[in-house]
């Protein structure tokens, strides 16, 4: 996707088609987003920047409104979505690159860099390129928006600056000619703006007009004196005085750059430069700054290639003879003699004395260097340090400190260490962290080198759509190192993009064959890799296999638990001597990690050492202990730390899990219970389940004893998105033959929530709560709970349920648990709902919601906004129910959350039969059937409100009974774990059916019964009043109301039974 804002705004597809945004709020809402792309917008500023100071009620609501309908609008036209929810607002995730906006921001701070360096040729091109990206006023179609007229004030001083810096590059080349008609327009718009009126003069007169130059300078005076009161400025009096000269008359020669010779050994390139531009740019702004840099970086990222380029760059700004030496052929074990000899052969310095006998002794090669480099302007680029790093360092140190007119740029994998280096650690090349279109891939360096590359050996290879995806996991399988890219670019010539894709499992393997100019060790990514490994000491090298163990990286305190040993009793000490090295990276959180080709040459070494085994177990058991020590701050005021420490970990916890479950299944099943908690706040559920699944089969039935908590525990992870079918069922009965036949409360406080979600209200939580629920304070808030639940489903509405609700939120908030607080807030809403008093529900579902997205509970979230659905869908609101089950549905898609999805889906399937859209509510009814799992309570109302929707179409059609069969399927479902409150829309689905055979009686006794199964709750959809409202135009108000009322007075038994229905 492509967002231009600079002119009306208009989006692209990746297949560059004009997209249909929609009306004026989406487009400003999208304006706004894009203004700020990769970064969060406080949902407060986008409420500001959209309505201003007249916001509507329920500002929030309408914010979520509006990006709904942008997020449909861009489906329907085939576009990725990238618009996120977070905590604090809303972020479009997409590369600034991909807004014309920031690229013409980029554009012109690297123009003006050049320009201010005396590069014209390259600033001109650079301005060009950025001015050419405006196709009108900017923002010019969504002006009317509140934010609009600060932005586009400010984007057009932008553009004007830039077209006075592009007039000063071309002024520079001579080309005066060629700016006049753009600065005659800039100047028109912007009389009193002196550098514009100086540049059009200079213009003007260097191209012969210097009577109409002078014009411009008395019409510039005139108007600063009339609006301002104020004299022309010095500098634009000097210009025209040099214009009274005749001085403007003459080209401004490009400047010097640099005294012949400059940058002459230093090597020519032979394939494009790719990426690194800032690199380029920051690396170039050290070396002007400082006299020593140092790319520090593993082998293959780059360092070579990238110091060559900044090299010749500066010698030719700072006018210095540049020289490359490699140092690759000194010998590892090389005096520093030898290294002074490879820079004085590399710069020609031949050894003039003979070594005659008893003749002059030959001078030290480290003199004679310095001697010839005293008075001289040098840029020595010292290529592959790393081997004879201490070498390098002395002999760098006595040419700086003798030497001052010479710079040095070296490039090692691991610092000089001396006083005035200056770092520049080098990352490998980006690429794209989720699948994008082609266009879009190119924009990241990784795939454009790729594809550059791929089309150098295969004539026609070109990254469209089919080869987009595979050529971006390649980029992210090889960690966007530049050499094994062109490596794997090379296979090529002799294999399918798909074989190189699918032969990487083998990396090394298949990138075994290099340039044969190469050196050896650079020759091959096995030779890059194993050359970094041999220079390190027994006690690196083990360390470095050690670390293989851990998956995503790992903090020191992980480190030092697993990996130490006798021969590597201080890691931490052995560690920073990897990161010196460029083994391993250190991360702002104090995380060690390695890239994946690194990590995955260090983990052969440790499969071949025989300590795998052991490091593992050393592993799970350490996961073990964070996640049991993690589990109760879960629920306590320090979550969020403790969340996002997990988050952290989780790679390393599903990899303990793993192991574990072939090696250890009793560790694997206590791990699985204590992360069923940080599961369910974070929605992950759906991704843990495949485990917990492969966990339930390896135990089998024999469950080891003492362990019925951890067997449960698993099989609710296990359903939340694993298999249906027998073997799911048989999980879920051993479950709850456990769980009915307990005698003590849930060692793991989050058995007690997560039961109560899966299996819903039943008499053995009533009858016994002490074995279902513990004593702590946590506990005993979620009892609170409970209790007000139950007497919820059991009709009562009144002030004890609320009192129940409330001391939960009192409960939950004391303890700082922001998902017991929006669960309880979810409950009290709900109280509100059956209540009628729908804005205090919606009030408390948005506070609600607030609170799990605070935390990043998705699940939660989902499922409240999907209750704010309902509520509305009761109240005819359609547009804001929609824009609240889209969301629920955006989010849900792919985090394996099927009942919620389910819930959203359902919620979306009844705004369109409502709508009168049949097609699109049956596709979405059918999907819920297929997808979501019938056997628990957090699946069954959406199979139940899927089934009494297919129900009500099938009648509306005339199939009576297939609409008949639909609802006594969707009323046994629901009556099968006693909620009779979704039977009840069966029951009313039921009456349309009467009513529409022409029993108006039926229909209204039936609707009675929905009366008398809901017990208080809120009525359903608008359908049953229509119903309603039918039945009594057919058989009269009196027989209608007397046959509503024998219904609404049963008892739930007794309406069971004149429904016939199954318990």
């Amino acid at each position: 996707m492509r967002i231009s804002l600079l002119g009306p705004l208009t989006v692209r597809s990746a297949e560059g088609a004009v997209v249909n945004v929609g009306g004026p709020r989406p487009r400003s809402l999208l304006a706004l987003l894009a203004l700020n792309a990769g970064r969060v917008v406080g949902t407060d500023q986008l409420i500001d920047g959209l309505y201003g100071e007249e916001p509507p009620e329920q500002a929030g609501n309408a914010l979520q409104s509006q990006v709904s309908r942008l997020r449909r609008g861009l489906r329907a036209a085939g576009v990725a979505v990238p618009i996120e929810m977070r905590p604090a607002g809303y972020l479009l995730a997409a590369d600034p690159e991909q807004v014309d906006v920031h690229r013409f921001a980029r554009l012109v701070r690297e123009g003006r860099r050049s320009l201010e360096e005396g590069e014209h040729t390259h600033a001109a091109a650079l301005l060009r390129e950025a001015v050419g990206l405006w196709q009108g006023p900017a923002l010019a179609d969504v002006a009317d928006a509140p934010f609009a007229a600060g932005q586009a004030a400010r984007l057009a001083e932008q553009r004007i600056a830039a077209v006075e810096d592009l007039a000063e590059a071309e002024l520079a080349l001579g080309r005066h000619a060629a700016v006049i008609e753009e600065l005659r327009e800039a100047a028109a718009g912007h009389p009193l703006r002196e550098r514009l009126a100086g540049l059009l003069m200079r213009a003007l007169a260097g191209s012969g007009g210097q009577a109409e130059a002078l014009a411009v300078f008395e019409e510039t005076r005139r108007m600063l004196a009339e609006e301002l009161g104020a004299d022309a400025s010095a500098e634009l009096g000097a210009i025209h005085l040099a214009v009274l000269r005749g001085e403007e008359r003459r080209p401004v020669p490009e400047p010097r750059r640099g005294r012949p010779g400059a940058g002459i050994g230093l090597p020519a390139p032979v394939s494009s430069f790719v990426g690194r531009t800032e690199e380029l740019t920051e690396a170039g702004e050290l070396l002007a700054a400082g006299r020593l840099v140092t790319l520090v970086g593993p082998g293959g990222v780059g360092k070579t290639r990238l110091a060559v380029e900044v090299a010749r760059r500066t010698a030719e700004r700072v006018g210095a003879e540049g020289r490359f030496i490699d140092l690759t052929a000194v010998a590892s074990d090389a005096t520093g003699a030898a290294v002074a000899e490879a820079v004085t052969g590399a710069l020609g310095l031949h050894d003039t004395v003979p070594l005659a006998g008893g003749g002059q002794p030959r001078p030290d090669p480290l003199d004679r260097l310095l001697a010839a480099l005293a008075e001289r302007e040098a840029l020595l680029v010292l290529d592959n340090c790393e081997h004879v790093v201490a070498e390098a360092a002395e002999l760098v140190q006595r040419l700086l400190a003798a030497c001052p007119r010479v710079r040095v740029l070296a490039t090692s994998r691991e610092a000089l260490g001396i006083t005035g280096e200056l770092l520049w650690p080098l990352a490998p090349l980006a690429s794209p962290r989720q699948p994008v279109a082609p266009e879009e891939a190119l924009g990241f360096p990784a795939v454009r080198l790729f594809a550059e590359r791929a089309a150098a050996v295969r004539p026609g290879f070109v990254l469209g759509q089919a080869e987009a995806g595979p050529v971006q996991r390649i980029c992210a399988t090889l960690d966007g190192l530049p050499l094994a890219l062109e490596l794997a670019a090379a296979r090529l010539r002799s294999m399918p993009l798909d074989e190189v894709e699918s032969r990487l499992d083998d990396r090394f393997r298949l990138l075994a064959r290099g340039e044969r100019t190469a050196a050896p060790r650079h020759r091959t990514l096995r030779a890059v890799v194993e050359w970094s490994w041999e220079l390190l000491d027994e006690q690196e090298q083990a360390l470095a296999r050690r670390l293989t163990v851990f998956t995503g990286g790992a903090p020191l305190a992980a480190v030092e638990a697993v990996c130490a040993g006798e021969d590597v009793a201080e890691p931490a000490d052995v560690a920073v001597g990897l990161v010196d090295k460029s083994l391993v990276e250190v991360d702002t959180d104090g995380r060690y990690r390695m890239l994946e080709t690194v990590r995955e040459f260090c983990a052969e070494r440790l499969a071949a050492s025989g300590e795998e085994a052991r490091l593992r177990v050393a592993h799970a058991q350490w996961f073990l202990h964070l996640a049991i020590e993690a589990d109760p701050q879960l629920r306590q005021a320090g979550q969020l730390q403790w969340l996002r420490r997990l988050d952290a970990e989780h790679p390393n916890l599903l990899a303990a899990l793993r192991h574990s479950i072939s090696a250890a299944p009793e560790l694997a099943l206590r791990l699985t219970a204590v992360l069923s908690g940080y599961w369910f706040l974070r929605g992950l559920r759906g991704e843990a389940a495949p485990l917990a699944a492969e966990l339930l089969r390896r135990v089998g039935r024999r469950i080891p004893a003492g362990r019925s908590d951890e067997y449960v525990l698993c099989v609710l992870n296990a359903i939340a998105g694993g298999p249906d079918g027998s073997e799911r069922r048989d999980w879920w009965e051993r479950a709850e033959a456990k769980m009915e036949t307990r005698t003590a409360p849930p060692r793991y406080p989050y058995l007690s929530l997560l039961w109560a979600v899966a299996a819903g209200p039943t008499d053995a939580d009533r009858e016994r709560p002490e074995v279902y629920v513990g004593t702590d304070p946590w506990s005993q808030a979620l009892l609170r709970m409970g209790k007000g639940y139950w007497a919820l489903y059991a009709g009562d509405s009144g002030d004890a349920v609320e009192e129940e609700f409330a001391a939960a939120l009192r409960g939950f908030r004391d303890l700082g648990d922001r998902l017991g607080a929006a669960e309880t807030l979810d409950a009290l809403a709900t109280l509100a709902s059956r209540r009628g008093q729908h804005a205090r529900s919606l009030e408390l579902w948005a506070e609600g919601v607030a609170a799990a997205e605070e935390l990043g509970a998705v699940a939660s979230a989902v499922t409240m906004r999907c209750n704010r659905g309902g509520e509305l869908l009761r109240t005819g609101d359609l547009e804001a129910a929609r824009a609240e089950f889209a969301w629920a549905e955006s989010v849900t898609r792919g985090d394996g959350l099927r009942a919620e999805l389910g819930s959203a889906r359902c919620g979306l399937a009844e705004v369109a039969r409502l709508e009168g859209d049949p097609v699109t509510a049956r596709r979405l009814y059918e999907q819920v059937l297929s997808e979501v799992v019938a056997e628990c309570a957090t699946g069954e109302p959406s199979r139940v409100r899927a089934l009494v929707g297919l129900g009500r179409l099938a009648a509306t059609e005339g199939g009576l009974e297939r609409a008949l069969a639909r609802h006594r399927e969707a009323l046994d479902l629901a009556l099968h774990r006693s909620d009779h409150s979704e039977a009840a829309g069966a029951v009313e689905g039921l009456a349309e059916a009467a009513l529409l055979a022409g029993d108006g009686e039926r229909a209204a006794l039936l609707l009675g019964l929905g009366e008398a199964l809901r017990a208080g709750a809120p009525p359903g959809l608008p359908d049953g009043a229509r119903t309603a409202a039918g039945a009594r135009d057919l058989i009269g108000a009196q027989r209608f109301e007397r046959a509503l009322g024998r219904g609404a007075s049963m008892t739930v038994e007794a309406a069971l039974t004149e429904l016939g229905a199954r318990r």
